[in-house]
């Protein structure tokens, strides 16, 4: 229920502000966004919601400092490593591939960038982590392999860029 106001935040702030934003750039622009949009919403609802209704607690609990061995869980076969480390690595694939859609200026280093952006999303995401429920741990491991999901989605960005360029040239034309 917690989430619910999250997820009701979302969807003002997208009807209200962005939508319109948007919706007047164009319907290429409009359909990249909006689906960048809603991933990063599934993005802060695996990771950080409830956000909201968390805010008022966040200094309620001891900030547990992030693990900055990297991989260790795997070194030591500790939990489900290999299944959170391929989660990981997924989950920012879709950023990686939708990221460089929204780069209009051709001239910008789209690779450097999205690795750069990908990295900022994943240490805020881990920075927070503590902060907003006292039962999660920032690690570098995951900053690692979420920056590594980013790297892969560019590298489909660049596989299926022809594919998309069509796409949106067909969608901007209609």
């Amino acid at each position: 229920m917690k989430i619910l106001v999250d997820v009701i935040f979302l969807i003002i702030l997208y009807i209200f502000k962005l939508y319109p934003k948007w919706k007047q750039k164009g319907k290429d622009v409009l359909l990249v966004n909006t689906t960048m949009y809603i991933f990063l919403s599934f993005v802060l609802y695996f990771t950080l919601m409830p956000i909201i209704t968390s805010l008022p607690f966040i200094f309620n609990h001891p900030y547990s400092p992030m693990n900055l061995v990297p991989f260790v869980d795997v070194l030591s076969g500790r939990g489900d490593f290999i299944r959170q480390v391929v989660l990981n690595v997924i989950m920012l694939i879709p950023f990686g591939f939708l990221f460089p859609l929204t780069i209009k200026n051709e001239k910008d280093n789209r690779f450097l960038k999205t690795v750069l952006y990908t990295f900022l999303i994943s240490l805020s995401i881990e920075i927070l982590q503590p902060l907003i429920g006292a039962f999660r741990s920032a690690d570098i491991t995951d900053l690692i392999t979420n920056t590594i999901g980013g790297i892969i989605g560019y590298i489909f960005y660049i596989i299926f860029r022809p594919l998309t360029t069509r796409i949106l040239k067909h969608i901007k034309d209609k």
